[in-house]
């Protein structure tokens, strides 16, 4: 019977960090949290509070995160730490020791890295991979995948050395994470840039709906789709996607008050380009729907747009349309708030959010706000009516969205 965790096991797992994570489970349960009392029944037989003991903890914790034992955890735990350190020896020795190490994820839970050779080629670690493959490792097409939507080019094309061969969907992959040199060599080999059903719009759509925040990187990946027969349409959501200012710039020419209109989500995210007629897959933070090209280039980390907009007199507080139930009607600066957990990861600076306060925005504006997540443990419809920027933040009900220096940048002021 597969383990039901109850929380995500780290790509990197510190077996330190884990220890100490243990030890506070235990005081936890001794002096009777009911959160960790939980995690106790939940995840082992016959224990109580009053008979708890460290290795009780220990394997209730390592459970916790969907793995059958501590020992799992402690061999998830060296075997990636030897991979990240490039250490072929540890790695050599792990899987002498522990043969079914070789197919069973590196993580010792079933996730998108994959077992040890795949896990390696995420890193772009070749002796490792070769090491692996001359041990039996099979896992070449899963490894190469990883490689390509990683963008570790020389492990992939190792890889290919090895024998492995593109899957059908490989484009997928670095359209997700907006690689584009994993795409342009899949070009190169001539590998058709679709999805497993043979359907070209898809990767177009995953590059604009992804949760990943790469300006550079979407860019290059929607021009090549360009320069292989996809046509994308002359709009200015569409300039934004593609990072074009000169495309921008001849829109603005045409419509003087292009920075004053707003854009529905059919606009943003065409259904023409393989995006999904569900609106919560394209994944982004605040709401986009009905909001101007200044709201979609803070969500999108458009830094150079935003500055080209507020040097030709955008507005920095233009509000978003509001919507017959009452919804919408706020300023971009909410974006820098709320927004998807990967751009929050990657930019932990408040530099967009001053960029805004510069130009004057303004931090009192109210509106009101629903927002419906996905692949998430709650992904049921929310609301928040006439919040404030702060309140917005403070109120969220999924706080791996919110931008913390951007909460402290707000709590100074």
């Amino acid at each position: 019977m597969p383990i039901l965790a109850d929380r995500h096991f780290p790509v990197r797992p510190d077996l330190d960090q884990l220890r100490h994570q243990a030890k506070d489970l235990l005081r936890a349960i001794r002096r009777g949290d009911a959160d960790a009392v939980g995690t106790l029944s939940r995840h082992t037989t016959g224990v109580t509070p009053e008979t708890a003991q460290l290795h009780d903890a220990q394997l209730a914790l390592a459970r916790s995160y969907g793995l059958p034992s501590w020992t799992r955890l402690v061999l998830a735990c060296r075997m990636t730490d030897a991979i990240w350190r490039d250490d072929r020896l540890a790695v050599a020795d792990l899987i002498k020791r522990h043969p079914a190490l070789l197919t069973e994820d590196a993580r010792g839970v079933k996730g998108n890295w994959g077992p040890p050779m795949s896990y390696a080629a995420n890193l772009g670690r070749d002796e490792i991979v070769t090491l692996l493959r001359d041990q039996g490792a099979s896992d070449l097409e899963f490894a190469l995948d990883r490689a390509t939507l990683q963008g570790q080019i020389g492990t992939a094309r190792h890889l290919m050395a090895l024998g492995a061969t593109p899957p059908r969907d490989a484009a997928m992959g670095p359209c997700e994470t907006l690689e584009p040199s994993g795409l342009a060599l899949l070009v190169e080999l001539g590998v058709p840039l679709t999805d497993a059903h043979g359907d070209r719009l898809a990767p177009v759509g995953m590059v604009l709906e992804t949760y990943g925040r790469q300006p550079q990187g979407k860019h290059e990946c929607l021009e090549i789709f360009a320069a292989n027969g996809i046509e994308l349409p002359d709009t200015p959501p569409m300039a934004l996607h593609r990072g074009r200012i000169d495309l921008l710039e001849a829109h603005l020419v045409r419509d003087p008050a292009l920075f004053a209109r707003t854009f529905a989500h059919s606009d943003i995210y065409p259904l023409t380009l393989g995006c999904h007629a569900d609106p919560r897959l394209a994944l982004h933070g605040t709401p986009l729907d009905g909001t101007t090209l200044l709201h979609m280039a803070v969500d999108y980390d458009e830094v150079a747009i935003i500055r080209w907009m507020l040097e030709r007199g955008a507005d920095v507080n233009v509000r978003a349309a509001v919507d017959t139930d009452g919804f919408g009607g706020h300023t971009a600066f909410f974006g820098c708030v709320v927004s998807q957990p990967f751009r929050v990861r990657a930019r932990r600076d408040d530099a967009v959010a001053r960029l805004l306060l510069d130009a004057g925005a303004d931090l009192t504006v109210r509106a009101s706000l629903r927002k419906e997540l996905r692949f998430v443990d709650d992904e049921t419809l929310h609301e928040y009516r006439n919040v404030t920027p702060l309140e917005w933040g403070e109120q969220f009900h999924d706080q791996d969205w919110v931008s913390t220096p951007v909460m402290a940048l707000l709590r100074a002021r």
